[in-house]
């Protein structure tokens, strides 16, 4: 049977190095936000990427980017559980407690992050948001899934993808006026840098777990034991 998770496995340094360094690029910004109380020295970026984001403005790309403002957090957080839950069914405990992990420890230090920072979103945000501008929660939730997929999957094609639905979303929520340049920036690198370090305490674990079964659900693997003990499934 042709195996959709084929994870491969990394280097330490492979992990702890960039995931280190993400986390890091996440930590750095938010720390001259608050010391710059709202005004950091790279404010000049941040306003003139949020002017050019206005030229780009047309009912053609709201409509591309209203759809995107919905699958990105909440869409992108139930697609996380749902894998989750797919993976428990077919016998993956720890492959799903890694996807689980990620994801809640993501949503969880960006909504910390954002009450800490307390840096206000730009003017004219084209979608309901809430408070606390840095990092940008969409951006974050759909890093981590995505990064998720990439690890799991271990092929190129899917960590190619994986780069440009980030950045897909990190453009749209800067063209909605969601968010300045700097918070999808922070989004993405706090995501991806937790979601490295969980693979790699995870990665041995749920590589083992992978290789050690045949691609079964839980329950199509019990019926075919009682068919073999000649007893009816249940």
């Amino acid at each position: 049977m042709i195996r959709v998770l084929t994870p491969r496995k990394q280097p330490d340094w492979k992990l702890l190095a960039p995931g280190i360094l993400l986390l890091c690029a996440f930590v750095v910004p938010g720390v001259m936000i608050l010391a710059g109380q709202g005004q950091p020295a790279f404010n000049s970026v941040d306003t003139w990427w949020q002017a050019f984001s206005f030229t780009l403005h047309s009912p053609f790309w709201d409509g591309v980017n209203g759809i995107l403002n919905w699958v990105g957090y909440l869409g992108m957080l139930s697609a996380q559980g749902v894998l989750a839950l797919a993976l428990v069914a077919w016998k993956r405990p720890v492959t799903a407690l890694f996807v689980a992990g990620s994801g809640i420890a993501t949503l969880a230090l960006t909504q910390l992050a954002k009450v800490v920072v307390g840096r206000e979103r730009p003017v004219g945000a084209k979608v309901l948001t809430d408070t606390g501008s840095y990092p940008s929660g969409h951006v974050s939730a759909t890093t981590a899934f995505l990064v998720v997929l990439a690890v799991l999957a271990g092929r190129w094609w899917m960590t190619t993808l994986a780069a440009l639905g980030i950045i897909a979303m990190m453009i749209s929520r800067t063209y909605l006026s969601a968010h300045w340049l700097s918070d999808v920036l922070g989004g993405a690198c706090l995501a991806a840098g937790l979601v490295l370090l969980a693979w790699w305490r995870f990665q041995d674990v749920c590589i083992r777990e992978n290789a050690s079964l045949d691609g079964r659900t839980i329950w199509a693997a019990r019926a075919s034991r009682h068919r073999q003990a000649g007893e009816p499934a249940e």
